[in-house]
Protein backbone atom coordinates (compact mmCIF):
# COMPACT_ATOMS: atom_id res chain seq x y z
CA UNK A 1 0.00 0.00 0.00
CA UNK A 2 1.31 3.14 -0.88
CA UNK A 3 1.86 6.46 1.96
CA UNK A 4 -1.36 7.69 0.27
CA UNK A 5 -3.20 5.37 0.22
CA UNK A 6 -2.42 4.94 3.98
CA UNK A 7 -2.75 8.39 4.66
CA UNK A 8 -6.54 8.16 2.86
CA UNK A 9 -7.59 5.45 5.37
CA UNK A 10 -8.73 6.36 9.47
CA UNK A 11 -9.39 4.28 12.36
CA UNK A 12 -12.06 3.54 14.23
CA UNK A 13 -11.37 6.48 16.78
CA UNK A 14 -10.27 9.00 14.23
CA UNK A 15 -14.06 8.84 12.60
CA UNK A 16 -15.18 9.03 15.84
CA UNK A 17 -13.25 12.28 16.41
CA UNK A 18 -14.73 13.96 13.30
CA UNK A 19 -18.17 12.87 14.05
CA UNK A 20 -18.36 13.86 17.99
CA UNK A 21 -18.83 17.90 17.15
CA UNK A 22 -22.28 17.53 15.17
CA UNK A 23 -23.03 14.11 17.10
CA UNK A 24 -21.68 14.21 20.50
CA UNK A 25 -24.14 11.01 21.30
CA UNK A 26 -22.17 8.78 19.10
CA UNK A 27 -19.92 6.06 20.11
CA UNK A 28 -17.98 3.49 19.01
CA UNK A 29 -20.00 0.95 19.80
CA UNK A 30 -22.47 2.77 17.40
CA UNK A 31 -20.46 2.77 14.25
CA UNK A 32 -19.73 -0.52 14.79
CA UNK A 33 -23.59 -1.50 15.24
CA UNK A 34 -23.98 0.62 12.11
CA UNK A 35 -21.59 -1.74 10.50
CA UNK A 36 -22.97 -4.87 11.75
CA UNK A 37 -26.23 -4.36 10.43
CA UNK A 38 -24.84 -3.57 6.90
CA UNK A 39 -25.30 0.25 6.50
CA UNK A 40 -21.42 0.62 6.01
CA UNK A 41 -18.72 -1.30 5.02
CA UNK A 42 -15.15 -0.48 5.97
CA UNK A 43 -12.18 -2.69 5.04
CA UNK A 44 -9.82 -4.84 7.23
CA UNK A 45 -6.19 -4.83 8.04
CA UNK A 46 -4.60 -7.81 7.51
CA UNK A 47 -4.65 -7.90 11.40
CA UNK A 48 -8.27 -7.22 11.36
CA UNK A 49 -8.64 -3.71 12.19
CA UNK A 50 -11.15 -1.38 10.38
CA UNK A 51 -10.03 1.13 7.98
CA UNK A 52 -12.36 3.55 7.33
CA UNK A 53 -12.31 6.32 4.43
CA UNK A 54 -14.50 9.83 4.21
CA UNK A 55 -16.49 8.15 2.05
CA UNK A 56 -17.61 6.13 5.34
CA UNK A 57 -17.70 9.21 7.44
CA UNK A 58 -20.11 10.82 4.57
CA UNK A 59 -22.50 7.45 5.16
CA UNK A 60 -22.11 7.50 9.04
CA UNK A 61 -23.42 11.65 8.23
CA UNK A 62 -25.71 11.23 6.05
CA UNK A 63 -26.96 7.82 8.84
CA UNK A 64 -27.08 9.88 12.11
CA UNK A 65 -28.17 13.22 10.36
CA UNK A 66 -31.24 11.05 9.36
CA UNK A 67 -31.95 9.28 12.51
CA UNK A 68 -31.58 12.48 14.22
CA UNK A 69 -33.79 15.06 12.16
CA UNK A 70 -36.14 12.52 10.87
CA UNK A 71 -36.47 9.52 13.09
CA UNK A 72 -35.94 7.39 10.42
CA UNK A 73 -35.50 3.43 10.95
CA UNK A 74 -32.31 1.94 9.64
CA UNK A 75 -33.86 -0.02 6.78
CA UNK A 76 -35.39 2.93 5.12
CA UNK A 77 -32.37 4.66 5.75
CA UNK A 78 -30.83 1.76 3.91
CA UNK A 79 -33.06 1.83 1.23
CA UNK A 80 -32.09 6.11 0.70
CA UNK A 81 -28.29 5.36 1.03
CA UNK A 82 -28.71 2.89 -2.12
CA UNK A 83 -30.28 5.84 -3.97
CA UNK A 84 -28.10 8.73 -2.93
CA UNK A 85 -24.80 7.25 -2.44
CA UNK A 86 -25.50 5.35 -6.04
CA UNK A 87 -24.91 1.68 -4.14
CA UNK A 88 -26.89 -1.26 -5.02
CA UNK A 89 -28.59 -2.74 -2.23
CA UNK A 90 -27.18 -6.19 -0.80
CA UNK A 91 -29.17 -8.95 -0.30
CA UNK A 92 -27.32 -11.49 1.69
CA UNK A 93 -28.67 -15.08 1.00
CA UNK A 94 -30.72 -15.75 3.69
CA UNK A 95 -29.01 -18.42 6.18
CA UNK A 96 -30.80 -21.92 7.44
CA UNK A 97 -32.79 -21.17 10.92
CA UNK A 98 -31.25 -23.82 13.30
CA UNK A 99 -33.83 -25.80 14.82
CA UNK A 100 -32.04 -29.21 16.17
CA UNK A 101 -33.51 -32.05 18.27
CA UNK A 102 -32.41 -33.15 21.39
CA UNK A 103 -29.64 -35.68 20.03
CA UNK A 104 -28.01 -33.40 17.34
CA UNK A 105 -27.51 -30.69 20.01
CA UNK A 106 -26.13 -33.27 21.45
CA UNK A 107 -23.23 -34.16 18.86
CA UNK A 108 -23.37 -30.68 17.41
CA UNK A 109 -22.66 -28.85 20.99
CA UNK A 110 -20.36 -31.75 22.21
CA UNK A 111 -22.27 -31.99 25.59
CA UNK A 112 -24.16 -35.43 27.48
CA UNK A 113 -27.49 -35.44 28.08
CA UNK A 114 -26.71 -35.14 32.09
CA UNK A 115 -25.69 -31.35 31.49
CA UNK A 116 -28.34 -30.53 28.75
CA UNK A 117 -30.40 -31.65 31.65
CA UNK A 118 -28.82 -29.60 33.73
CA UNK A 119 -29.43 -26.87 31.49
CA UNK A 120 -32.66 -26.66 31.45
CA UNK A 121 -33.42 -27.54 34.93
CA UNK A 122 -31.32 -23.79 35.68
CA UNK A 123 -33.20 -22.09 32.91
CA UNK A 124 -30.20 -21.53 31.11
CA UNK A 125 -32.00 -22.78 27.87
CA UNK A 126 -35.30 -24.17 26.85
CA UNK A 127 -36.46 -26.28 23.27
CA UNK A 128 -39.49 -24.57 21.77
CA UNK A 129 -41.79 -27.04 19.96
CA UNK A 130 -39.21 -29.93 21.03
CA UNK A 131 -36.15 -28.10 19.02
CA UNK A 132 -33.09 -25.92 19.79
CA UNK A 133 -32.41 -22.81 18.26
CA UNK A 134 -28.99 -21.22 17.42
CA UNK A 135 -28.88 -19.14 20.78
CA UNK A 136 -29.24 -23.06 22.52
CA UNK A 137 -26.54 -24.10 20.48
CA UNK A 138 -24.43 -20.73 21.35
CA UNK A 139 -25.23 -21.92 25.51
CA UNK A 140 -24.97 -25.44 25.40
CA UNK A 141 -21.23 -24.86 23.69
CA UNK A 142 -19.83 -22.12 25.64
CA UNK A 143 -21.34 -24.43 28.94
CA UNK A 144 -19.24 -27.52 27.75
CA UNK A 145 -16.32 -25.03 27.13
CA UNK A 146 -16.01 -23.56 30.58
CA UNK A 147 -16.86 -26.88 32.01
CA UNK A 148 -13.27 -27.39 31.14
CA UNK A 149 -12.68 -24.69 34.16
CA UNK A 150 -14.66 -26.31 36.72
CA UNK A 151 -17.57 -24.54 35.75
CA UNK A 152 -21.15 -25.85 35.30
CA UNK A 153 -24.74 -25.18 34.88
CA UNK A 154 -25.18 -24.48 38.38
CA UNK A 155 -22.56 -22.02 38.80
CA UNK A 156 -23.80 -19.47 36.63
CA UNK A 157 -27.27 -18.22 37.94
CA UNK A 158 -25.60 -15.28 38.45
CA UNK A 159 -24.57 -14.80 34.46
CA UNK A 160 -28.51 -15.53 33.71
CA UNK A 161 -29.60 -13.09 36.37
CA UNK A 162 -27.46 -10.17 35.40
CA UNK A 163 -28.72 -11.17 31.45
CA UNK A 164 -32.16 -10.49 32.97
CA UNK A 165 -32.33 -7.61 34.55
CA UNK A 166 -30.02 -5.85 31.33
CA UNK A 167 -33.14 -7.61 29.40
CA UNK A 168 -35.39 -5.31 31.90
CA UNK A 169 -33.41 -2.15 31.12
CA UNK A 170 -33.96 -3.37 27.61
CA UNK A 171 -37.82 -3.14 27.80
CA UNK A 172 -37.76 0.15 30.32
CA UNK A 173 -35.91 1.40 27.04
CA UNK A 174 -38.10 0.49 24.19
CA UNK A 175 -41.61 1.07 26.66
CA UNK A 176 -42.51 4.60 25.65
CA UNK A 177 -41.89 3.66 21.90
CA UNK A 178 -44.03 0.52 21.85
CA UNK A 179 -47.02 2.45 23.47
CA UNK A 180 -47.01 4.54 20.59
CA UNK A 181 -49.09 1.93 18.65
CA UNK A 182 -48.44 4.07 15.47
CA UNK A 183 -46.88 3.10 12.23
CA UNK A 184 -43.37 1.44 12.39
CA UNK A 185 -43.52 1.71 16.35
CA UNK A 186 -42.55 -2.62 16.60
CA UNK A 187 -39.61 -1.74 14.02
CA UNK A 188 -38.23 1.36 15.98
CA UNK A 189 -38.38 -0.78 19.28
CA UNK A 190 -36.57 -3.48 17.93
CA UNK A 191 -33.95 -1.41 16.14
CA UNK A 192 -32.87 0.26 19.03
CA UNK A 193 -33.54 -3.23 21.12
CA UNK A 194 -30.59 -4.16 19.38
CA UNK A 195 -28.50 -1.05 19.62
CA UNK A 196 -28.74 -1.07 23.31
CA UNK A 197 -27.86 -4.92 23.33
CA UNK A 198 -24.76 -4.20 21.27
CA UNK A 199 -24.10 -1.20 23.38
CA UNK A 200 -24.23 -3.34 27.12
CA UNK A 201 -22.80 -6.31 25.72
CA UNK A 202 -19.80 -4.07 24.96
CA UNK A 203 -20.37 -2.67 28.78
CA UNK A 204 -20.33 -5.57 29.97
CA UNK A 205 -17.29 -7.26 28.49
CA UNK A 206 -15.56 -3.78 29.57
CA UNK A 207 -16.42 -4.68 33.06
CA UNK A 208 -15.58 -7.95 32.90
CA UNK A 209 -12.35 -7.45 31.68
CA UNK A 210 -11.68 -4.54 34.49
CA UNK A 211 -12.59 -6.86 36.87
CA UNK A 212 -10.00 -9.58 35.93
CA UNK A 213 -7.46 -7.45 36.44
CA UNK A 214 -8.28 -6.15 39.44
CA UNK A 215 -8.29 -10.08 40.54
CA UNK A 216 -4.52 -10.66 38.80
CA UNK A 217 -3.66 -7.35 40.55
CA UNK A 218 -2.68 -5.45 37.62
Amino acid sequence: MSSQAARSHMSIGEVLALLRGEFPDVTISKIRFLEGEGLIEPERSPSGFRKFTHLHVEQLRYILTEQRDHYLPLRVIKDKMAEDFGRPRAVPDAEPEIRLSRAELLETAGIDDETLTELEDYGLLAARARRYDEDALTVARTVGALARFGLHARHLRAVKAAAERECGLIEQAVAPVLKRRGPGAIGEADEAARELSALLLDLHAALVREGVRSVLGR
